[in-house]
């Protein structure tokens, strides 16, 4: 193991994981397996007001589920933990304690309500109000306080936060990996809280502390964090870790199907696709969503997906093992342009993995799917549909929602081939045929094809006379799987009731076109 090569995945805990979460934490693992390194979960719950109960549960279930092993975190250990932030609380006043004293932060202790009277006079000037190192000029603060003010306000408790004192008139250069030279103008940053009034800190002091504890090597993040991370820099340097600073490679953002936009958890619903690993369940309905999971994907198709999403192995390979991802993935290979979330792609890859799937595999996936509809089946019979139904549905469930008619009596038949060329008088030999097919001692599909074909030869019929009332009879519709394979799974019996039950329905739409 690369003991050098250190990365996390750093979720918080505010709600469901969105699926450009899924992939972040997918680059990280790639990552780290391609280098030999080591993948932490740290579970970033500063925020306690946007905590929400369960989400973490959800997060964990969705990388077990995917199949992204963590060598650290919560529940695996390790010598850098805790592993959760809300558990690390003592070790951050520390730090916040150091800005001030290297006078790279200081004491602010504006209420809310003056901050607010402060934003109004700015939008009534249409201007816009950030606290930085012009307007921390005209605020409460230990800047503008004398010592003894400060000192006073402090020993009886007033309520405080501690703010970055971003200097004036200087460049943060970030190098990141996928980015290249990125430069910000310090006179363009708002000085940040570092600790906020109830003894927590905020994400930036928080994150730079964690991860020059835990020893991080690489940052990769989300494009939305780029912004936050000219003040990183600046922590980094107040601190004197720079010499030790991770590397950052920012990730292109995730655009709706139609290329415009960021994709965000509602587009899931309006467009009645997946945008969440697994299915998340809220008190109000409108904010619970289906998942990749209850949608009928597979997760190995899912991370072959999203890493596709922004990422190129410079082949034509598209279908990918994790290992395999691992093998061929690199950082610098990442677009810097935006990734459109093309679901019919991300069907194709799912279809693609259900055919490459075991038929015992997927039989056993079919068996909780089956018992919901009450139909009781054997296992065996279970990998028999599935080996016929695989390569003709995109999802795992379409084989029993398609394929129903291996489970129960047809519902319908597709009416356009019988309009076309059913007549009553092609029962007798049908019916024939299959009295000899049922005869048979082997009722296996080689067997019934090849009795098939000398009976059409014998009586002089094409396979146009037979095959489509006989596929329409047993399924309701002229497509699906290999009629012969479809009469062996159904059984001697199930056919005959089929056929004997199909053809007078057959005569009725005879019947009825005749007479229109």
């Amino acid at each position: 193991m690369n003991d050098k090569i250190r990365l996390r995945f750093a979720p918080s805990p505010t709600g469901a994981l969105h699926i450009g979460g899924v992939r972040t934490a997918l680059y990280n693992y790639l990552f780290t397996q391609k280098m030999g390194g080591t993948l932490i979960l740290r579970i970033e719950d500063t925020d306690q007001t946007r905590y929400v109960p369960g989400a973490e549960t959800y997060i964990l279930e969705s990388l077990r589920w995917l199949g992204m092993e963590f060598d650290e975190g919560p529940g695996i250990g390790g010598d850098f933990g805790p592993y959760r932030q809300s558990e690390r609380k003592s070790l951050y006043g520390k730090y916040a304690q150091d800005l001030i004293d290297s006078g790279n932060a200081y004491y602010a202790f504006d209420t809310a309500e003056e901050l607010t009277a402060m934003r109004e006079a700015f939008e009534s000037r249409k201007e816009t109000f950030r606290y930085d190192g012009i307007t921390r000029q005209q605020l409460k603060n230990s800047l503008t306080l004398s010592a003894e003010e400060v000192k006073t306000r402090l020993e009886s408790g007033d309520p405080y936060t501690i703010r970055l004192k971003v200097p004036r008139d200087e460049e943060v250069l970030i190098n990141d990996i996928v980015r290249g030279e990125v430069v910000f103008q310090t006179n363009e940053l708002d000085d940040k809280i570092m600790l906020k009034g109830d003894g927590m800190p905020t994400y930036h002091l928080a994150n730079i502390v964690d991860d020059h504890l835990m020893k991080i090597s690489h940052v990769v993040r989300g494009e939305e964090w780029l912004p936050s991370t000219a003040h990183h820099i600046l922590l980094y340097r107040f601190f004197g870790w720079e010499d030790t600073m991770p590397q950052f490679a920012h990730l292109p953002l995730i655009l709706r199907p139609n290329g415009k936009g960021k994709l965000s958890k509602r587009d899931g619903d309006k467009l009645g696709i997946p945008v969440f690993p697994i299915a998340w369940e809220a008190e109000k309905a409108e904010d619970s969503f289906k998942g990749f999971r209850e949608f009928g994907f597979m997760p190995q198709a899912v991370l072959n997906f999203l890493a596709f999403l922004g990422w190129n192995p410079g082949t034509e390979q598209e279908i990918f093992s994790l290992p395999q991802m691992a093998e061929a993935f690199s950082l610098d290979r990442i677009s810097k342009a935006g990734a459109r979330f093309d679901f019919d792609k991300a069907s194709w890859f799912n279809q693609q993995y259900l055919i490459q799937t075991e038929n015992a595999t997927l039989g056993q996936l079919l068996k909780p799917l089956a018992k919901e509809k009450n139909y009781e089946v054997t296992d065996e019979y279970l990998t028999i549909v599935a080996s016929m139904m695989k390569e003709r549905v995109n999802f795992l469930p379409d084989i029993i929602k398609t394929g129903y008619y291996f489970f129960e009596p047809v519902r319908e038949y597709e009416e356009k081939m019988i309009r076309k060329k059913w007549n009553p008088d092609r029962k007798t030999a049908l019916l024939a045929l299959n009295e000899q097919l049922e005869n048979l001692p082997d009722y296996q599909a080689e067997k019934l094809e090849a009795h098939t074909k000398t009976y059409l030869e014998a009586n002089g019929l094409g396979f146009g006379d037979v095959f489509p009332f006989y596929r329409i009879a047993l399924s309701g519709t002229t497509k699906g799987p290999a009629l012969f394979e479809m009469m062996e799974a159904l059984g001697r019996a199930e056919v005959k009731k089929r056929l004997l039950t199909a053809f007078p329905a057959f005569d009725e739409v005879f019947a009825n076109k005749i007479n229109s």
